[in-house]
Order: structure tokens, then C-alpha cells, then sequence
């Protein structure tokens, strides 16, 4: 991890613009997941959200001290951060409320950091521990880098049992905490070293639908940040954590590429190599509904009689599910991704509800799955599939797709990328207004605009 932090101190060039484009694909996503059951129980888990009127009001002599102590309580972090994690209002956050003032944070901060980060502001409050008084893009782009050059190490193998995720999620945000906190070269190492050891989350979940992935992301941002908490008091972490006899390596991943972490030191950001979701499924299921949704205006009302999908092995061991019993479950579904995008000519949040479900299940159970060439050898470089199609009056349609939409290859517009965030602010029920308000502001965070106003939510 030494090398690493060398690696990474040496690395300049930040590009700004492609970094306030991706803040709405934190933000967004964020704010869409509140309204649905999993957002509901999660919050729900929070200490302070099982905290009565009472014991809210006992709290706020205990802040009073941050507004001349902590910087970051003057300038409306904690109010921000209050408004964003926490629905309901309460005297806490109205006492904040009446206080903060416009801040001058530039960035939302790491993306798997951010709705820990968020959350945890009360309780360094309370604790005294340190805040930062300014979100950098060197933070995130330094996560960014440390999450996915672990990811690229951990080899196919890791991939069956381990979701990276949850697994190669700690290094990042332990990273980019590291870099917020203004952590030395040791401190930083202990930190990623203390996130490896926290590094955990198994696919196990998919087989009955279980909300257990949106709590991977959570924790893993979560063992990130108390690493490295931890490292700025002293505590020390193992520097080989990945490639000790008894490391990361070992015991997760039998066909691990080590020298991945370091390799190509000269290349551009991993995260110019980054995919950008267009559609709200698993990933393994966008490149047959990229080439699905090509022929869809090609079937021209046709009945279908069958789909065939080829594409790696990996996807068939991820989405591999002809009759999905649940939103969820069709989300994780390449039968159903292709029947509703050649159905329909869209993908979106309705895509995967019952109704939907219930319109393509006959043709989902029509689709067969397989592993094909090129895909299974070009994978993991690129995820690719082919989809073709048989109508009833025997014609055949192809389409295939070595790389899909939201690809770095195929790249979503700044337009495209606007639009996704205005759909996730929809759902997540703000109206047309304040989503536009949030999108505007979000992408004045590179040139140091202000926070937006997240009264607007």
C-alpha cells in the first residue's frame, strides 16, 4: 500500500468536468433509494433515528460547543448532511438550521464514502472527532483509483462467491477518507490495511431476492471511514493485507493478479474507465438491453417466438433467472431485461413491478442463455453479449454489442447523464423545479459554487 500511495500522490491532471457530471450519479442514486423499503429500513437501523423528541432535545446543548470549534458546523455541512440522511425534522436539526450558513464545501465526496460520511457527522460531533473543511476531487478520484485497481487484482474466481462491492469498496473509501483527513503516507496505510481486513459481502443473496446488497455499499463505505479514523488516532492496520500469506489475497481470491495493483501507474484515472449505468438493473444485463432495445423498432409488432442470448459466464452466473418472483429478482434477470426492452423500447423504474413482469413472462420463458464467443474470452475487458431473435413468421434479427451504453467506449452524454438524474430525483419525489435546482448546483461544485439548497428535498 506504500507503493500505492506513491503511485497515486504522483498521478495530476484532474478533470474536473467528468467528475461534476459524475456527482449526479452519487446524489441522485442517493436520494432515489430513500422512498423504497430497503432505504426505509436502513434508516430506520440508524441509532439517532430511534432517538424520541426527548433525547433529541437533551442533544442540543452538546452541539452548541461545534458551532466555534468546528469549522465545517458554521458553514452548514452538518445541516446538509442532517437534511439529506434524515426526513423528519426535528428540534436537532432545527437548531442547526437556524445556525448554518452557506457553505463552502466544493464536492459531495467520495462516492462510496458519501452516505456514510453523511451519517457519521453527528457522531464526530458529539465525539470530537475530526471533520474536513473542504470535499476535494483529488479525494474522490484517489478512492476511485485504490477501489478499482484492488477490483482489478481480485481475479474472476473472487467474482463467483465475493461481491466486489462490498469486498474491494473498503479500500476506496478508507482512501479517499484518507485523503479528506489529511492523513500521512503510515496512516493511510494502516487505514487501507484495517478496510481490508473489514472487506466482506457474498452473493449468496441473489438466490432468494434478499435486500442484503444495499447494505454492502453502506458497509463498505462504513469500514473505510472508521479505518481511517482509526489511523488519524493511531491505530495500525497490517501493510500487506493483500498479498500476506494470511491477506486478502489468500483467502479470497485463487486467481488473483497482484501486480494489477500497481501496473500501468501511468495511465489515466480509473475512473475515465469507469461504466456509468443508463438503466436500473444489474449491469451484466445492459449490453441485451442495449441491442435489444436496436431491435425492438425492428420486430415492428411482430410475435416473437423466441430470444437467444449468448454473451460470458459471469453474467449467466449473476443473472441467469428465467421467471424473477420479484422487482428484484428481474432486475438480476437477463430473460426479462431482454423481453421488456424488445417489448416495450424502454427501460425504466416501472420496467421490473409486477405488471411489468407479468407482460413479458412468457417471452423471458421463451429466452434461452448462454455463454458465447467472443464474450467469454474478451471478459472481463469488455462485457459483451448478442441477442438474436426469432419472430413467429420465421424471420431471424441480430444485434450485438461488444461494449453497451454507458460504457467509457460508448460513453453517456452530459445530457444523458442530466436526464438519469432528473429521473432518480422524480422518483425519489422531488418535483420538476427543485430537480432541476439540485442538478444546476451539483454542477457548479467544480467552479466552487455553493451547496445546493437541500431545503428543496
Amino acid at each position: 500500500w506504500s507503493h500505492f500511495i506513491v503511485v497515486v500522490d504522483g498521478l495530476r491532471g484532474v478533470d474536473q468536468y467528468r467528475e461534476r457530471v459524475n456527482s449526479k450519479d452519487v446524489v441522485a442514486p442517493l436520494l432515489a433509494g430513500k422512498p423504497l423499503p430497503m432505504g426505509v429500513q436502513l434508516f430506520v437501523q440508524t441509532p439517532r433515528s430511534t432517538m424520541g423528541k426527548e433525547a433529541n432535545e437533551r442533544l442540543i446543548p452538546d452541539f452548541s460547543w461545534a458551532e466555534t470549534r468546528i469549522p465545517e458546523a458554521r458553514r452548514g455541512t452538518f445541516e446538509q448532511a442532517i437534511n439529506i440522511m434524515f426526513v423528519e425534522t426535528t428540534r436537532l436539526e432545527t437548531y442547526f438550521a437556524r445556525r448554518a450558513h452557506s457553505s463552502l464545501v466544493r464536492s459531495s465526496g467520495p462516492y462510496l464514502s458519501l452516505p456514510l460520511w453523511l451519517n457519521e457527522i453527528p457522531r464526530r460531533l458529539l465525539a470530537g472527532l475530526p471533520l474536513v473543511e473542504t470535499y476535494q476531487y483529488e479525494a474522490v478520484l484517489h478512492g476511485f483509483e485504490a477501489c478499482c485497481r484492488v477490483g482489478m487484482a481480485v481475479g474472476p474466481a473472487h467474482y463467483r462467491i465475493w461481491h466486489n462491492t462490498a469486498t474491494c469498496g473498503p479500500f476506496g473509501s478508507a482512501m479517499a477518507t484518507a485523503a479528506l483527513l489529511g492523513l500521512d503516507d503510515p496512516q493511510a496505510v494502516h487505514a487501507l490495511g484495517n478496510a481490508g481486513t473489514q472487506a466482506a459481502g457474498l452473493w449468496q443473496f441473489l438466490d432468494t431476492g434478499a435486500m442484503s446488497k444495499h447494505m454492502h455499499a453502506g458497509r463498505a463505505a462504513e469500514a473505510g471511514v472508521v479505518a481511517a479514523d482509526l489511523a488519524k488516532l493511531g491505530f495500525t492496520g497490517p501493510p500487506a493485507i493483500l498479498e500476506g500469506d494470511k491477506g486478502f489475497f489468500a483467502g479470497a481470491c485463487p486467481d488473483a493478479d497482484p501486480l494489477a495493483v500497481l501496473g500501468n501507474a501511468e495511465a489515466a484515472w480509473q475512473v475515465h474507465d469507469t461504466s456509468i449505468k443508463p438503466w436500473p438493473s444489474c449491469r451484466h444485463t445492459h449490453p441485451v438491453i442495449d441491442a435489444a432495445l436496436e431491435l425492438h423498432g425492428d420486430i415492428g409488432g411482430e410475435d416473437v417466438a423466441e430470444i437467444q442470448v449468448q454473451t460470458y459466464s459471469a453474467a449467466l452466473d449473476v443473472c441467469d433467472r428465467s421467471r424473477p418472483e420479484s422487482e428484484y429478482e428481474a432486475k438480476f434477470s437477463l430473460q426479462h431485461c431482454a423481453g421488456i426492452a424488445l417489448t416495450d423500447g424502454e427501460v425504466g423504474f416501472s420496467s421490473f413491478d409486477s405488471g411489468a413482469r407479468k407482460r413479458v413472462a412468457a417471452l423471458a420463458a421463451r429466452t434461452s442463455v448462454a455463454v458465447g464467443e467472443p464474450f467469454a474470452t474478451d471478459y472481463p475487458g469488455a462485457w459483451g453479449a448478442r441477442l438474436a431473435v426469432i419472430t413467429a413468421g420465421g424471420r431471424r434479427l441480430e444485434a450485438g454489442r461488444t461494449h453497451c451504453k454507458g460504457d467509457p467506449e460508448l460513453a453517456l452524454s452530459s445530457a444523458e447523464m442530466t436526464v438519469k438524474a432528473r429521473h432518480l430525483l422524480s422518483y425519489a419525489g422531488l418535483d420538476d423545479g427543485a430537480a432541476e435546482a439540485l442538478v444546476d448546483a451539483i454542477l457548479a461544485l467544480a467552479d466552487d459554487g455553493q451547496l445546493p439548497d437541500l431545503d428543496l428535498l
